[in-house]
């Protein structure tokens, strides 16, 4: 059994403050699915997927509203062919071969954790994902942030200012990374913290 590791995504832990804020007028509201233990998924996961799927360490991303399961597979002796077509030809292989034990995984794991699944696998320096959710966010901006959008709609960046929105997170997620992976970091640790406190009852 390959050992099972989380992967540095925004936001990924599936724990920390945004996950507490159903029923105060903040966050998802009260549909927000329940707080998740990274090792508990983790664990979860290593003892469900066959040994056989992938050839290395599992990558699991979790937010509030997907785990993605994204999984190494051994690369194919393309021999005088293309190596990056038949990287592409293992992972298309995989996916077809292993679509019924993926959906029967993913609906028990959604109905364990409220969460959809998406899955997706690497083949050498090849990765694609199979599906994962596109979750609206609503928010309110006032007019200079509304402008920054408009710019990037006008400028051709973005068709929409939805889409404006989604590339300036991807910007931000791109060059602020290692200040998130240090944030989220961080409020792992007072969640940890505040777990091994006394408790009322």
């Amino acid at each position: 059994m390959h050992a099972h590791r989380f992967a540095d995504a925004p936001f990924g832990t599936g724990r920390g403050p945004w996950a507490r804020a159903r029923g105060t007028g903040r966050g998802r509201g009260q549909d927000a699915p329940p707080p998740v233990e990274r090792a508990e998924v983790a664990g979860w996961f290593a003892g469900r997927l066959p040994d056989a799927w992938f050839a290395g360490p599992v990558e699991l991303t979790i937010d509030r509203d997907e785990i993605t399961v994204v999984g190494p597979l051994a690369e194919p002796e393309a021999g005088e062919g293309d190596a990056a077509a038949a990287r592409a030809g293992r992972i298309a292989r995989f996916r077809e071969e292993t679509r019924e034990q993926r959906m029967a995984v993913a609906d028990a794991a959604q109905e364990r954790y409220g969460r959809s699944v998406a899955w997706g696998a690497t083949c050498g320096d090849t990765r694609e994902l199979f599906t994962t959710l596109s979750v609206p966010v609503m928010t309110r901006l006032r007019q200079p942030e509304r402008l920054v959008l408009d710019t990037l709609v006008d400028a051709g960046v973005a068709r929409s200012r939805s889409e404006a929105l989604a590339w300036a997170v991807r910007l931000v997620g791109r060059n602020a990374d290692d200040w998130l992976t240090e944030l989220r970091n961080a409020m792992t640790a007072v969640e940890e913290v505040r777990a091994r406190g006394p408790r009322a009852d």
